[in-house]
């Protein structure tokens, strides 16, 4: 294909005739760098002149530059930004295990302009009031969303960065979208998420549990301990777990057990099959976000606690020896056994390239 009818392929997010034209690795190599500054760097180092910024992408495509020379420029320039962050790493992963708690406030599903303006703006009518919320739940609920997206922003950074350290994967140094690294000339988005709390409910059900707020309280009312009612239903759910989980009593003892076994269970199921959390993952996607780029699943779940899930974001060493073993020990000779098929809203069906590693820590 010519380079507009590759850039046409790319703005529709059509990645499998890219990937499977002569050109497309070519063409996403560049596209992976494609920040003005690093094609700037590219053209003066190879002597090749372009006056318009908006024609560098262009121009290096149909240029002589080999497929080996634009990765061992992309290599370099990796390195060199790599070596000042790892400078820094230490005190960054001391700043993220300041974080105590992951509370967004209850603005992370609907987002915080719109958590301000459904639940304060059209339901407050007195001035005074409206201030007090400013001063009280408001101003919760801001931290806490800055906080967690703070904490998210600079693990996934160091999360990528470790990823992209494995000598198998070549690193994207541009910041574009649905293209994080390569892995066997294949593009990857790097998705870090939890076992979807969705599918834990679902799964929790079908295994006789049933829902697990209502059984926290109900084991609270077995034991007359104190059920707040100024907690949203995820905040309850964790601050009910932790509660049982700190009495003393064998009935509270042997609930949480319970509890834990049956997730583990669960968890065990779809990491003994991770190809039906993958299609599950991609067809429970946020329709506003949709999109069906080949992504790199990378699921963490602590085995004791999954509400503490999110601090294994921080352990490093952790990360970093469970990586590295999974890109020494799993070398796809098979690329076909990465499509994975789902359908979508729309009734159609598409098949990109992914891959799964599921992390459990247990202490």
């Amino acid at each position: 294909m010519t380079f507009e009818q590759l850039h046409d392929c790319f703005k529709q997010d059509d990645f499998p005739s890219i990937e499977n034209d002569t050109l497309g690795y070519r063409y996403l190599l560049l596209r992976s760098m494609s920040r003005n500054d690093l094609m700037e760097k590219l053209m003066t180092e190879k002597n090749i002149n372009c006056p318009f910024k908006k024609e560098y992408l262009k121009t290096l495509f149909n240029s002589d530059i080999t497929e080996q020379e634009i990765i061992r420029f992309i290599k370099d320039n990796y390195r060199l930004e790599r070596e000042s962050r790892i400078e820094s790493e230490p005190v960054l992963i001391d700043q993220l295990q300041r974080l105590q708690t992951f509370d967004w406030g209850g603005s992370y599903q609907n987002g915080l302009e719109k958590n301000i303006v459904d639940n304060y703006v059209k339901k407050i009518k007195n001035f005074d009031e409206l201030n007090r919320k400013i001063d009280s739940s408001i101003l919760d609920s801001v931290r806490g969303y800055t906080l967690c997206s703070w904490y998210n922003h600079w693990t996934s950074i160091i999360i990528e960065d470790i990823l992209k350290d494995q000598p198998s994967v070549l690193p994207a140094i541009g910041l574009v979208q649905k293209v994080d690294f390569f892995i066997h000339q294949i593009p990857f988005d790097l998705k870090v998420t939890y076992f979807p709390e969705e599918l834990m409910a679902m799964e929790l059900k079908e295994n006789g549990f049933g829902n697990e707020t209502t059984q926290l309280k109900r084991q609270c009312r077995n034991l007359q301990l104190l059920i707040p009612q100024d907690l949203g239903s995820k905040a309850l759910c964790i601050h009910l777990y932790n509660k049982l989980k700190e009495n003393s009593s064998d009935e509270a003892s042997n609930f949480i057990n319970e509890l834990n076994e049956t997730k583990r269970k669960i968890i065990n199921k779809y990491k003994t099959d991770p190809s039906k959390l993958k299609t599950w993952l991609y067809e429970n996607q946020g329709e506003k976000r949709f999109d069906a780029s080949n992504r790199f699943f990378l699921v963490l779940t602590d085995e004791d606690n999954v509400h503490e899930s999110w601090k294994l974001k921080r352990k490093v060493e952790f990360l970093r020896q469970e990586i590295s073993n999974h890109f020494n020990m799993n070398r796809v000779e098979n690329l076909e056994s990465l499509i994975t098929p789902f359908f979508w809203k729309d009734g159609r069906q598409y098949e990109p390239y992914s891959d799964i590693l599921f992390l459990s820590y247990k202490r």
